[in-house]
């Protein structure tokens, strides 16, 4: 049952380089979102380990909840707020509730060989048939394992995971959203419990492990000393959303029906599709799939592919050397390079820690015997096709190993503005793809803040006819031609990268 209003909520979204704050105001048939207050988020390498500045990521979430709230006066006020960020990174507290040292980033080298001698202990594939998660090594699993006979570890009365750790300091009350909770490699994947035999078998203390929310759960009212520094009234609440930021953003895909794939594209591209029940069998292990907890029950079946961080980095060296790059300038010129010179796989290790990108690719093409690209333009293409490449495989192996036959694939988030990409994503999958909303993940954390607000109901497919009413999308279609050998020139150069 709706409400007689529609309702003014606050979206605090954390990226790996940025977070912002976005209001948002949601009826029957309104949906109109704003971004307020915007914010870096630069990890910091401090003696040795790679940490985030998460009393800065907090700092930014208050001044955007003021913003947010002074914007909002004119419509009565803030009626609610949600948070969602990356997965797998967390934060410790002590008996007294107070943080244990700072949070150290998934990509600090912390975790390297963990993996290994933890499937080693428990077995691969019985870790996977409890957590039907993708095998990564930044895996909250294989941090907590890297750092359980550390004075934090030994310190820590609770866990709580990024998104769940700020909205314990907005009200004070402790839990962890199931999406996010999901993405650990400690949550059953079948009883959506914490996996309590898993985590005593490795060592880790049960205790630290809060209790588990839903998105639309209600968290808690703001603490008095927050509402002073916001500006904000007592009574607004903090709601659980889907605080893993991909399932927020799997809200926000405007599809119809059942038939489609998504790519939640950013610092990562998170390709998948969207089932009933979780798929945990061994070929979906071995292909690396990861089961994840999605709103309203669903499992968004998908792999982690490595998006846009190639890219992003490459910027940031040439930005560092004294010789930025401009963005569209570069994808103009990238979009007129021959195709295929040169392909990677965005997956290889070498490409996860920060540092000169263009000398890794460089390095991966003269290791592999091809061209090294001999401009940015040509890095830059060679960067894009790589990734529609690892797109159209991953859309293909969620639909062979789910038996979810795919029509039309969602690009949404910030790569959806990536013309070039969603194009050659298009001709890499021969499917048509749908882009947009580049906002996604905030709508997404909106609406499910807005239906606990009963300013809207019904299930996801409601909530997404009000996308699809309210923002512009963008069809690409696939425009790939086949060889004489019947295989496509994006097969073949898939060949020369998987073979």
């Amino acid at each position: 049952m709706t409400t007689s209003r529609a309702v003014t909520v606050a979206a605090a979204d954390l990226g790996a380089s940025s977070g912002r704050v976005m209001l948002a105001r949601v009826g029957p048939d309104l949906l109109d979102l704003t971004e307020v207050h915007r914010f870096g988020n630069q990890s910091v390498q401090l003696g040795g380990t790679l940490h985030w500045d998460v009393l800065g990521l907090y700092r930014g979430v208050l001044d955007g909840l003021r913003a947010a709230g002074i914007a909002a006066r004119s419509s009565g006020g803030l009626d609610g707020i949600g948070i969602d960020s990356w997965a797998v990174d967390y934060g410790l507290l002590d008996g007294t509730g107070a943080l244990v040292g700072n949070p150290v980033s998934y990509r600090d080298r912390r975790t390297e060989g963990v993996m290994g001698k933890v499937l080693a202990q428990v077995g691969a594939e019985h870790l996977y048939a409890v957590t039907g998660l993708q095998n990564l090594p930044f895996n909250t699993i294989y941090q907590l394992v890297a750092a359980r006979e550390t004075p934090a570890a030994q310190a820590a009365r609770r866990m709580l995971l990024l998104p769940d750790l700020l909205a314990y300091w907005l009200t004070g009350e402790e839990g962890a959203e199931i999406t996010n909770a999901s993405t650990t490699g400690l949550l059953d994947a079948r009883s959506g419990g914490w996996a309590t035999d898993l985590i005593t078998g490795l060592g880790l203390p049960p205790k630290i492990f809060p209790p588990l929310r839903r998105p639309g759960d209600w968290v808690g009212l703001l603490r008095p000393d927050v509402a002073v520094e916001t500006g904000l009234d007592e009574d607004v609440p903090v709601l659980a959303v889907g605080s893993h930021d991909t399932a927020s953003a799997v809200v926000g895909v405007p599809a119809e029906g059942d038939r489609f794939a998504y790519i939640s594209c950013g610092t990562w591209s998170l390709v998948g599709v969207e089932l009933d029940a979780p798929v945990l069998t061994d070929a979906s292990r071995q292909a690396n799939f990861t089961n994840e907890a999605g709103v309203d029950g669903t499992v968004r079946y998908l792999r982690n592919v490595m998006g846009l961080w190639l890219l992003q980095e490459c910027l940031r060296t040439w930005q560092a050397q004294g010789s930025p790059a401009d963005l569209e300038t570069l994808l103009r010129e990238a979009a007129a390079q021959p195709p295929f010179a040169s392909v990677v796989d965005p997956d290889d290790p070498v490409f996860l820690p920060p540092g000169d990108m263009p000398a890794r690719i460089a390095d991966y093409c003269s290791r592999t015997g091809q061209p090294v690209p001999s401009s940015r333009a040509a890095m830059a293409r060679a960067i894009l096709e790589s990734l529609a490449i690892a797109h159209a495989r991953a859309v293909r192996q969620a639909q062979e190993l789910s038996g979810r036959s795919v029509e039309v694939v969602h690009m949404v988030g910030g790569g959806s503005r990536n013309e070039l990409l969603c194009q050659l994503t298009a001709d890499a999958c021969g499917l048509p793809v749908t882009a947009g909303p580049v906002e996604a993940t905030a709508l997404g954390n909106a609406l499910v803040q807005a239906r606990a607000l009963g300013a809207v109901s019904g299930g996801l497919s409601d909530l997404r006819s009000l996308l699809r009413k309210h923002n512009p999308l963008r069809g690409y279609a696939p425009q790939s031609t086949r060889g004489r050998d019947g295989s496509t020139a994006w097969a073949r150069a898939e060949a020369r990268v998987h073979g």
